[in-house]
């Protein structure tokens, strides 16, 4: 997906995910965010269903042509759903319902994760499982041996960097949108490899 999250499954978001419109998605930096959805005003909601709450994971293209399957084109706000969750909320045959959304707190199991990836000139790393608000605006990373320096953003929530970190420990500091930052000292040891995943002991909660 367009946040570059991978194995949905495999790092804990599941089915419980949505895709946002052009109006939501920010070019990637609210991947990660939470959204609580409720069905409302239409004859195919489920009476009493309450609320669903879903991670962003990916991007809903524009069409870029008004025909009727164009929901996605700015400035329209909207989630497409997977069909588990929609069907928590409303019945299929209304395809398309409209809802009251809400930005809400991200619960996640265990600390933030950083998955590796790249070559010795070029690291990539994947930051998931976030709490709190959800979505990462910015990271720096420092080995044991260098100082810190800042990541740039490389598409969703992939982060790169051309500093040669081989042969050091690791350390991140995570910033949110809503202005907080978090340090997590040497979360992959000096031994790290590329394709690996390393989760720290704390999260943003």
């Amino acid at each position: 997906g367009a946040c570059g999250y991978g194995d949905l499954f495999k790092q804990g978001y599941g089915l419980a995910t949505t895709a946002l419109s052009t109006a939501l998605f920010n070019n990637g930096s609210t991947c990660g965010a939470c959204f609580e959805l409720v069905c409302t005003n239409s004859q195919w909601c489920i009476q009493g269903a309450g609320a669903i709450r879903v991670t962003a994971t990916n991007f809903c293209p524009p069409w870029y042509e008004e025909t009727p399957q164009a929901w996605c084109n700015p400035p329209r706000k909207h989630f497409d759903l997977s069909m588990p969750m929609f069907l928590k909320i409303a019945e299929y045959k209304g395809g398309i319902v409209p809802v009251y959304y809400r930005r809400v707190k991200c619960a996640r199991d265990g600390g933030v994760k950083f998955e590796l990836k790249g070559n010795p000139y070029w690291l990539l790393v994947l930051v998931y499982n976030v709490g709190g608000v959800g979505d990462v605006v910015g990271v720096n990373i420092k080995g044991s041996q260098s100082s810190w320096t800042q990541m740039s953003r490389n598409w969703g929530q992939n982060w790169q960097t051309w500093v040669r970190l081989g042969g050091q420990s690791l350390s991140f500091q995570v910033s949110t949108s809503n202005g907080m930052m978090m340090q997590f000292d040497d979360v992959a040891p000096a031994d790290w490899q590329f394709g690996q995943t390393y989760e720290s002991a704390k999260n943003m909660h």
